[in-house]
């Protein structure tokens, strides 16, 4: 039987049998990932979700390699990907269809394509599908947390929670909570956490559609930077295609979501009314807000609950499952006594200055699409194109001013720093000791780990903990015990431009350490001590 219809048959068995580790309120991208990762990790763990089913409007609408990679840890990447669309082209165009950048999205080696499409509801439900796999993971649909409060010794959180279904008051315990609850998160507003910015003026209406019948490139990302009415233009997979359009002065807000008014407005581009069906149009807002503190306690907020950005990088939900990512092996290794409490400040320390600099980029690729003023859209036409000619130029604009790579200046890493100190490894295929290719997060296995680019020197500190070692060894090599063959050529070379042979990664395959050759690593974090680590058993 499924976490989801145990928890809707009968929710008292579930908060009677005593207190939870994590409770995630909210069942969004962030908060179902939160449940899977937690759920392999053996945790026990209740999610709160006040809704009774997936939310059927398709908001996101890509995600990135990154993030694919942290599905990948939770056993679901290869499943969600049969429902998306990888490696599709995006072009900036002008008024009249004419494209003034084009680019191809660039692979940074997380071992999944760099860009995907996709439909939200189809995902959320694969990923919501995923939980049920966890006996450990209890899920509590038409559940709203009225009540939050810390016990004065620090010692967990009391949930008061409401079943919208008959009205029932109940009370649960947990020792941290994770509220995903979204950009109106009732948690932020309890916490008195204030969360700062601003939100733009310019309504947009979102519309999703079915595609009946394709037309000539209906595969291809166009930002329609028409400054009459600018567009987004985007493909969707299993069939749906999605436009958005900005409400303009003058315009009836009411009318512009009309039937009449959509299929005007997409046969401007050639669509007509027999090959598309139109699913929903809802108007939205733009948001740049950030919450003044990811942490209160034991209460931790994330995705829209701790940040809000506008949409033109497709990053929002991305940027909720990387908290999720970062959070949940922290908490996981404090709950079973492996790092202290003081390890989870470190969530804000690394989340909150990445998040910041991709909203930062967002508002800058926004402002070339819905850019209006004649003068400067005339200069933008006709500049971008001459450097759009420059061999590789639209991949390196992408790459260097899309989305930044996920790189901790700060948070937990060993001092001194490397080069190599807070970035993340590279994912490559390897060759494992049995000999089958495997990607490598799949042998690192989520856990602390040394790696080394040749014969291992003694790092004692790192010994007397036990903390696994793995050599990487050239391409054409023997498989063998405790090594991989770097067969894609990648490990190595990386180690190399980095000027290390010997890193300690943490579970998130995050570098804590480094040294070159024949050196010393820093000691591990203070308080170190790994436990045994087993994972949940999985239903069905």
């Amino acid at each position: 039987m499924s976490a989801k219809v145990r928890a809707e048959e009968d929710p008292g068995d579930a908060v009677e049998a005593g207190a939870y580790d994590v409770a995630v309120i909210g069942y969004g991208p962030t908060g179902v990932t939160a449940a899977n990762l937690l759920g392999a990790m053996g945790l026990r763990v209740v999610v709160l979700e006040r809704d009774a089913e997936v939310y059927s409007r398709a908001r996101a609408i890509s995600t990135d390699e990154e993030v694919m990679r942290i599905w990948q840890r939770a056993g679901l990447a290869d499943r969600l990907k049969r429902d998306m669309l990888a490696e599709r082209p995006l072009d900036f165009v002008d008024a009249r269809g004419r494209a003034f950048l084009s680019a191809s999205p660039t692979p940074r080696g997380h071992g999944h394509p760099p860009q995907m499409f996709i439909y939200q509801p189809a995902l959320e439900q694969v990923l919501r599908d995923g939980t049920d796999r966890y006996p450990n993971v209890e899920i509590l649909l038409r559940h709203e947390c009225l009540r939050l409060r810390q016990s004065m010794d620090g010692a967990g959180v009391e949930l008061t929670v409401l079943s919208t279904s008959d009205d029932s008051v109940r009370r649960l315990r947990a020792k941290y909570v994770i509220a995903a609850d979204g950009g109106s998160s009732p948690t932020r507003a309890q916490l008195n956490v204030g969360y700062e910015g601003k939100t733009y003026e310019d309504r947009w209406v979102v519309i999703d559609t079915e595609m009946l019948k394709p037309w000539p490139d209906h595969d291809r990302l166009r930002f329609r930077c028409d400054p009459a009415r600018p567009a987004v233009d985007c493909p969707t997979p299993l069939g749906h295609h999605r436009w958005e359009f900005p409400i303009l002065p003058g315009d009836d807000e009411k009318h512009l979501t009309t039937d009449d008014a959509i299929y005007s407005m997409v046969s401007g581009y050639g669509i007509g009314r027999d090959q598309i069906k139109i699913l929903r149009a809802t108007v939205y807002s733009h948001h740049v807000r950030f919450a003044a503190r990811f942490r209160t306690g034991r209460v931790f907020l994330a995705g829209d609950a701790a940040h809000a950005m506008p949409p033109w990088i497709g990053q929002g939900m991305a940027a909720g499952v990387r908290d999720a990512a970062n959070l949940c092996w922290k908490l996981d290794s404090v709950l079973r006594g492996e790092l202290p409490d003081t390890v989870l400040d470190s969530y804000e320390a690394e989340r909150k200055p990445h998040v910041k600099e991709v909203t930062k980029r967002a508002v800058f690729v926004g402002r070339i699409i819905t850019e209006r003023r004649l003068p400067v859209t005339r200069v933008r036409n006709t500049v971008l194109p001459v450097l759009n000619r420059i061999p590789g130029f639209g991949g390196w604009l992408q790459d260097s001013n899309w989305i930044p790579v996920a790189h901790y200046a700060e948070g937990l890493q060993a001092r001194p720093r490397t080069k190599a100190s807070g970035h993340q490894i590279p994912q490559p295929w390897v060759t494992a000791a049995d000999g089958n290719r495997v990607r490598l997060d799949d042998v690192l296995g989520g856990r602390w780990l040394l790696l080394h680019s040749g014969p291992p020197a003694p790092q004692p500190a790192w010994n007397r903990v036990d903390v696994p070692s793995v050599t990487v060894l050239p391409a054409g090599s023997r498989p063998a015990e405790g090594a991989v063959v770097d067969s894609d050529g990648v490990l190595l070379p990386w180690l190399a431009a980095h000027r290390v042979a010997t890193l300690a990664l943490r579970p998130d395959a995050y570098v804590y350490a480094a040294a070159p050759a024949d050196a010393q690593l820093p000691p591990p974090p203070a308080g170190f001590a790994p436990a045994p680590r087993t994972s949940a058993s999985i239903v069905g």
